[in-house]
């Protein structure tokens, strides 16, 4: 393990209370914020089509102009030729090559307060899609791909992306990370090519994420296709359930809560004396995810006044719910390794050939440890992170309760998702901080 040992920085002493206190006042928060939901919130509130107001009308044609548009799109092919000096001409030092600081911290990472700022940015600059329109413009694909593929594909490449970076004993060797980055390549252009451009949105696991946390984002389109300000909830709201989706959110939600517990002392000392670090470390990552996937598939199956065909539509019904969960935890989990290697893997960046080029004139600057150097402050972010996903997570799931849950059983029925949110509640805390 090289580059990402430790993704989060700050442990349990650094918090400004005691630790067993952090957990009991986080559960409590949790609990109280569904008994007040309860009382205040009777009647469905969230409208997807709902828009605040609008984009100035400059900026909104700035976004919306093709010729603007060609130019990032462009810039995003030239960017992944930049990074591709790095992966084959770069150094072999991990230490002094941006590939796997690239990989892990700016795309992986920085992803999530893209989406959140800027809406589904991969899905319109992926270089893939521009690739495949440059050579293909729009000529129709050679099969059409199935509706019950859905997302399969993609939560089937973030789980790749899961093993490379928990799980691969090499995780931070350059030519590892650029064997996983060619075999990403091949898929989705591959796949592209025979399925048409709907194989990017149903196969790379980047746009896939992207597109998940953008029904978060605070700039949305409303019904006349215009761009405005958006209420975060209404927006989730507009997530429509598909195959694989919900296996999407427990990869995403289940590795960065095993990645929190690869830190822990007595995992880490039982995983190296074992003689198969590789294999246990796939296994534990697999077994995270299952709890995560099986634990609130129970919790939304146990509510009365249904048939078993109504249930089996709950755990997609009610998946938006948890996607808060998800942004909450990564950036309480990723928010210092964002700041901070995300700094170090742009300086790399200014000379991916470790030729002695300063583009930019950054190769010179040094990293600030701005966030490290306040660790209470660090942690009481984190803390504030996991409970204002989970908060959020409880009124989005309450207000779809009230929507398709039979009348007598709309707050009983919510009773397992709240559990089992006060588990994850718990949990990641635990998991934040217990190490």
């Amino acid at each position: 393990m090289n580059l990402v040992v430790a993704h989060g920085i700050g442990g349990s002493t650094d918090l400004p209370i005691p630790f067993t206190y952090a957990l009991i006042g986080g559960a409590w928060a949790l609990t109280f914020s569904f008994v007040i939901t309860i009382l205040v919130w009777k009647t469905p509130r969230l409208d997807p089509e709902r828009v605040g107001s609008r984009l100035p009308a400059v900026l909104a044609a700035v976004s919306d102009d093709a010729r603007v548009r060609g130019v990032l799109r462009m810039l995003a092919v030239a960017l992944v030729g930049w990074v591709a000096i790095a992966a084959f001409a770069g150094s072999s030092e991990p230490s002094r090559n941006p590939l796997s600081g690239f990989l892990y911290v700016l795309v992986w990472v920085g992803l999530v307060p893209a989406s959140l700022l800027l809406g589904p940015f991969w899905r319109v600059l992926s270089p893939w899609r521009t690739l495949h329109r440059w050579v293909f413009r729009d000529r129709s694909p050679l099969v059409r791909l199935p509706a019950w593929v859905g997302v399969w594909p993609g939560a089937l490449g973030l789980f790749a992306f899961a093993w490379l970076e928990l799980a691969c004993s090499s995780n931070g060797e350059v030519w590892a990370v650029r064997a996983w980055l060619l075999c990403y390549v091949a898929v989705v252009l591959v796949g592209a090519v025979v399925f048409g451009r709907e194989w990017c949105a149903a196969a790379d696991p980047f746009e896939v994420y992207s597109t998940l946390i953008s029904h978060l984002a605070i700039v949305g389109r409303g019904p006349d296709g215009r761009l405005a300000w958006r209420n975060p909830l209404d927006a989730l709201g507009g997530l429509v359930p598909g195959p694989g989706i919900v296996t999407v959110v427990a990869v995403l939600l289940g590795s960065t809560a095993f990645d929190s517990f690869n830190a822990f002392p007595g995992w880490g000392r039982f995983v190296e004396d074992s003689g198969a670090p590789q294999l246990w470390r796939t296994v534990g990552l697999a077994c995270a995810v299952l709890i995560v996937a099986l634990s609130y598939w129970v919790s939304t199956q146990m509510v009365g006044g249904m048939t078993r065909a109504q249930r089996r539509l709950l755990p997609g019904q009610l998946i938006h719910s948890i996607v808060p969960i998800v942004v909450g935890y990564i950036f309480a989990h990723y928010l210092s390794y964002l700041v901070e290697k995300g700094q170090a893997t742009l300086i790399l960046l200014a000379d991916p050939a470790d030729a002695g080029w300063n583009v930019l004139g950054i190769s010179n600057l040094t990293v600030s440890y701005v966030l490290s150097e306040h660790q209470g402050a660090l942690a009481t972010m984190k803390v504030l992170f996991v409970l204002c996903g989970h908060v959020l997570g409880v009124i989005a799931a309450h207000d779809r309760s009230l929507r398709i849950l039979p009348k007598g059983h709309q707050l009983t029925g919510q009773l397992g998702l709240i559990v089992v949110m006060v588990a994850y509640t718990f949990g990641g805390l635990y998991l934040l901080f217990g190490g």
